[in-house]
């Protein structure tokens, strides 16, 4: 959600004793100490430490380097893992020189402390103690890139390049890819929290890669950093990052990895959310028409989103004059109360207050999850220091102050309103207090999860609280705890979030934002809103199940967005204005109980796209795979047209080739099929099923399919391995064929032989026509005890059962199949 953008934060309290979230003092954050590395037994203990010792090791590290050069690789010094070392200042990956004219003052340490063979850290000691720091890790050599950084303070989105002047500020993801044509060599940079810092990556003058840690205080200092950069390497470009956070993770000892967390009920269900449809004029009848809308059409949905426009706010009482760059500025909105406004209250009972709409949504229209919105601030401003109830948080007035990366990428950020009226900062000791009273005041109300924005705020409100990282641990440490406390299913889904400073303490929040909002009146936004979610997902997928956003069923680029969250493996949520909806499309995600086919996996562009930049390059077509458990999908997007434009510090459109773009799909684009298939003969061969022209493909392994597509186009694809059994018989699921993800619905798969016949048995969710393919045609087909007809084509193979009915809740159909 994009409104009144910017900034917050501040300190934590004590918790209470059943949490299992341990709060961390702020004397941890303001003088850190640093493990010495094995192979640095002079590196120092705390930022207050002397650094003569530690730069003359490095200085006589650098004479021996000069000295041993020449002696063969076996002599190598400076090695921080059995493949990465660094050697007469070159950053070498197993035999390959990766940057070169790494500056004299870079450190490294190994990376087995934490079990990985395969990579190490980076970091760099400075002769003063500082806020900020800047050094170079050197010039980039035989490599290209894709980098994941922030345009703005809130979100991410990617950049490809193979030079280091072309890494944008606020790069937090980098991932390599050697360009030489014998094995290729993935190898990741995360730049991470250490102690009170924040690290990022960027682009130096000198074509080099830098890398920055900053404070975010200027009275938090430190000169001496060991773990500033962990370098991942491996031959899988997805295992080396999964690889490369875990390892980070273990090292840390501050967050979780996806699949550690519990994932809410609300990413299986098609849900609704009010924001594009009202804004902030939403009211409690809003929210009832737009659920009596979506069920009427077919389509319900299961969950909803009651976003901004809920809770009771107001303006400072002074007057906020108008200033020569904000001529008409507002006064910007601040919490007064943790309770509902006059909107959300029953006119018959007023005191039932939100519990009202939460009664109907669930008891008439049959809603599992309602969730709401609030800031992690409070609101967009904050909390109003003087209002009434407040003041037992705590609060302050602080002007937030963006890091030079920031301004550089979003100048209007000094111009913002949040930097020009401030915010009302919670006490960080008390700001438990605030989330478990909001929090247990909306549980009780029937509320099962909250929808928690505006997060990248707090890097802004260091000043004076032990800088950003101590900050940002805290609130969130307390809204973890609150979040565990209060909403059982873990209802909670982090947003305007995208800083590492957030990402490298996420113990509880499952599912996160993956992009900047879909934006239904702006047309440059579409394509780029595509390739966002995608790569950005690499990233963020490690840590959180990607949301991929709302979009608008009834709108020019409708289906393009809604095959993207068919196959993203996140929420599927729309944003529809009550009675403005395309059902035929909705009922290509939406299952008739509400129930949507999620895929397994965050969906992420396939590994020969992740150096191509498909919105910019006008020639390449982004690929998106996912798996479900028997079969894969591959949706295909032609997103060129439209891009972050770095000079304008904007979104705009630029010249593209006219016509189609042709690329080739192959079945190991989806780049874990083999987990699909059943046994372990598989030859490699696939079937696919293509959405558009329901058209049946067989792949050969190693074959490609060529499609062409223009802007805004796109094709939806399931593959399934092709079993092959004597006699001539093959045989391979496709699933419910008129859904985006159809083979989501193909939940058990089992092949026998019965009365000498091969027998497929079948578990399928939900109804419509289910299809497989066979080269031969069946003998016969059972759904349940009965048998059925069935349709087939003998041309493409494709079988088509009807299933008229849904199964009961949970539950599935048992298809055999007789070949």
């Amino acid at each position: 959600m994009a409104i009144q953008t910017h900034n917050l934060f501040f300190n934590q309290s004590p918790f209470i004793n059943n949490t299992q979230f341990t709060p961390i003092p702020i004397s941890s954050f303001t003088k850190f100490t640093l493990n010495s590395s094995p192979i640095r037994p002079t590196f120092i203990q705390s930022s207050k430490q002397d650094t003569g010792s530690v730069l003359d090791h490095i200085e006589k590290t650098n004479k021996t380097h000069k000295e041993d050069k020449g002696k063969g690789k076996d002599q190598v010094s400076m090695t921080i893992g059995p493949v990465v070392q660094v050697s007469g200042r070159s950053l070498v990956v197993k035999d390959r020189i990766i940057l070169s004219g790494v500056s004299e003052n870079v450190v490294t340490s190994s990376g087995c402390e934490s079990g990985q063979a395969d990579g190490g850290f980076i970091g760099a000691v400075f002769e003063e103690e500082g806020s900020r720091h800047v050094v170079s890790l050197g010039r980039l050599n035989g490599v290209r890139f894709m980098a994941c950084f922030r345009f703005k303070l809130w979100w991410m989105a990617q950049k490809m390049g193979d030079r280091g002047s072309e890494v944008p500020n606020e790069t937090q993801f980098l991932l390599m890819e050697t360009v030489e044509e014998r094995e290729k060599m993935y190898v990741v940079f995360l730049p991470l929290v250490e102690g009170s810092f924040r690290a990022c990556l960027q682009g130096g003058s000198g074509d080099e890669l830098e890398v920055c840690v900053e404070s975010g205080d200027v009275d938090v200092k430190g000169s001496i950093f060991s773990h500033t950069v962990y370098v991942g390497v491996g031959t899988d470009p997805f295992s080396t990052v999964t690889d490369a956070i875990n390892k980070v993770k273990l090292h840390l000892k501050s967050f979780k990895q996806r699949q550690d967390k519990k994932l809410p009920g609300i990413v299986d269900y098609f849900g609704w959310c009010t924001w594009d449809a009202f804004y902030q004029d939403v009211t409690q009848e809003g929210v009832e028409s737009g659920l009596k809308s979506l069920a009427e059409g077919g389509t319900p949905a299961k969950f909803v989103i009651i976003d901004d426009g809920w809770q009771s706010v107001g303006s400072d009482d002074k007057k906020i004059e108008e200033s020569e760059e904000s001529k008409e500025s507002q006064p910007l909105m601040r919490l007064t109360g943790i309770k509902e406004n006059e909107k959300f209250q029953s006119e018959d009972d007023p005191a039932l207050g939100i519990k009202n709409i939460l009664n109907i949504a669930k008891n008439t229209y049959g809603l599992k999850y309602v969730y709401v919105w609030h800031a992690i601030v409070g609101y967009w401003g904050g909390v109003r220091p003087e209002a009434e109830g407040m003041e037992e948080y705590g609060p302050l007035m602080k002007y937030p102050m963006a890091s030079k990366g920031v301004i550089a990428n979003d100048p209007v950020w000094k111009t913002d309103m949040l930097a020009v009226q401030g915010l009302g900062l919670i006490d960080p000791k008390k700001v438990f207090k605030f989330y478990d009273n909001l929090h247990r005041y909306l549980a009780a109300a029937g509320v099962d999860g909250v929808k928690v924005d505006v997060q990248c705020i707090l890097e802004t409100l260091g000043s004076g609280l032990g800088g950003r990282v101590a900050l940002t641990q805290q609130y969130h440490q307390a809204l973890d705890a609150s979040i565990a406390r209060n909403f059982p299913d873990n209802g909670c889904i982090a947003c305007m979030s995208h800083n590492t400073d957030a990402l490298y303490c996420s113990q509880q929040t499952a599912v996160v934002r993956a992009s900047d909002d879909f934006y239904p009146r702006d047309p440059v936004s579409h394509t780029i809103h595509i390739a966002s979610v995608a790569f950005n997902s690499v990233f963020l997928g490690e840590f959180m199940q990607p949301d991929w956003d709302m979009f608008h069923s009834l709108h020019p680029a409708a289906e393009y967005h809604a095959s993207s969250r068919a196959i993203s493996g996140g929420p599927i949520y729309v944003s529809d204005a009550p009675g403005k909806h395309n059902f035929d499309l909705l009922k290509k995600l939406v299952l008739p109980d509400g129930s949507v086919l999620r895929a397994r996996l965050p969906g992420r562009p396939t590994k020969d796209c992740l150096f191509s930049d498909p919105t910019r390059d006008g020639v390449s077509l982004l690929k998106i795979w996912n798996m479900n458990k028997y079969t894969g999908v591959i949706g295909v997007y032609n997103c060129q047209g439209a891009a972050w434009n770095t000079n304008e510090r904007k979104n705009t459109f630029h010249e593209t080739h006219p016509g189609a773009i042709t690329g080739a799909i192959r079945a190991h684009d989806v780049h874990l099929i083999a987990d699909a298939a059943v046994g372990p003969d598989w030859s490699g061969d696939c079937v696919m099923y293509r959405h558009h022209t329901q058209d049946v493909i067989v792949l050969p392994r190693d074959a490609s399919l060529p499609l062409s597509l223009h802007v805004l186009e796109h094709e939806v694809f399931t593959i399934t391995p092709i079993k092959v059994f004597g006699s001539g018989l093959s045989f391979g699921p496709l699933g419910l064929i008129d859904m985006f993800n159809s083979g989501g619905a193909v939940d058990g798969l089992e092949y026998s032989v019965e009365g000498g016949l091969v027998v497929v048995s079948m578990m399928v969710k939900g109804c419509g026509r289910f299809g497989a393919y066979s080269k031969t045609k069946p003998k016969r087909c059972m759904v349940g005890p009965s048998e059925v007809e069935f349709a087939y084509d003998s041309d493409s193979g494709l079988v088509v059962v009807g299933l008229s009915h849904m199964p009961e809740e949970h539950k599935c159909h048992h298809i055999k199949i007789h070949l």
